[in-house]
């Protein structure tokens, strides 16, 4: 087993991982689709859409509990597709014992 060329193999796959998760944008919704957060796998808040039937003037709660709600579902999705995607990274390693 080369252990140079394994390094090399990682530190390649961990770049493009890296890359991946940069462009990589997770949409989540919150009260039946009328709140939607979308977020980058920096898990920075990109974009928050807010349908009309979202903005009841007589009760602001709801639509801030609407937006926690879509904002902590992207991130749980950013965290999910990131883990799905360093999971593979071992794989990817063909180490016998570990593939």
């Amino acid at each position: 087993m080369n252990i140079q060329k394994m390094m090399k193999d990682l530190q390649k796959m961990q770049s493009k991982l890296q890359d991946e998760i940069e462009v990589m944008e997770i949409e989540a919704t919150a009260g039946g689709g009328v709140v939607t957060a979308r977020m980058n796998g920096k898990k920075e808040l990109v974009a928050l859409t807010l349908q009309p039937e979202a903005i009841t003037p007589d009760d602001p709660g709801m639509l801030q509990d609407l937006v926690v709600a879509a904002v902590n579902e992207a991130g749980r999705m950013v965290d999910a597709e990131i883990q799905k995607k360093t999971q593979g990274l071992a794989g990817g390693l063909k180490i016998p014992g570990l593939t």
